[in-house]
């Protein structure tokens, strides 16, 4: 019975907003703004850029919150506008270029037991070509396909595959370089 209650008292709340409720609004924003920033930070390397992009998604979905069809998760639906105003920072500031490989190479699934913190792996990550990182966080992150990530970046799939492997093999190298550090073996 409570998920229902906290079900509707959300709904309560997004009927408040589309009607212009700051109060309404507040609550949306005070509950997802941080996971939003987490979501805008994986793409966006600058924290106050990160914010910068949030606070324009958040815009958004206030001014489309009529359009949210209560189809899947409100919390999804407001994901789906912050990575769509990430892609689109980072399209206009001509920070992303894709290269296009008609020869991807094969996906491995290395399992890499890691003693990294979660802060060294963004690190890690931030450090990828944007192109790189935009399609590895759609895919391991956010569990996109191949085809969706192809249409939303407007590129091919074998370009999404390619920039995915290309991502992956960085990192194990980076990994791996790290690991022979801490070794003493570089």
């Amino acid at each position: 019975m409570k998920v229902i209650n906290l079900h509707q008292e959300e709904q309560k709340i997004i009927e408040q907003a589309i009607l212009n409720n700051r109060q309404a609004q507040h609550k949306i924003y005070s509950k997802y703004s941080s996971k939003m920033l987490s979501v805008c930070r994986q793409y966006i390397k600058d924290v106050q850029l990160a914010e910068d992009v949030m606070i324009t998604a958040f815009f958004k979905v206030f001014v489309n919150l009529k359009k949210f069809e209560n189809k899947g998760s409100f919390e999804g639906w407001i994901r789906r506008i912050m990575i769509n105003e990430c892609i689109s920072y980072l399209r206009v500031q001509k920070e992303v270029k894709f290269i296009e490989d008609h020869n991807p190479i094969e996906e491995t699934s290395n399992n890499i037991e890691s003693q990294f913190s979660v802060e060294d792996i963004q690190h890690l990550i931030d450090a990828l070509p944007n192109g790189y990182k935009m399609v590895f966080n759609l895919y391991v992150i956010e569990g996109y396909k191949h085809q969706e990530i192809a249409e939303m970046l407007n590129i091919s799939e074998g370009t999404s595959k390619s920039q995915l492997s290309h991502a992956r093999n960085i990192l194990q190298n980076q990994i791996t370089r790290s690991k022979n550090y801490s070794n003493g073996t570089e």
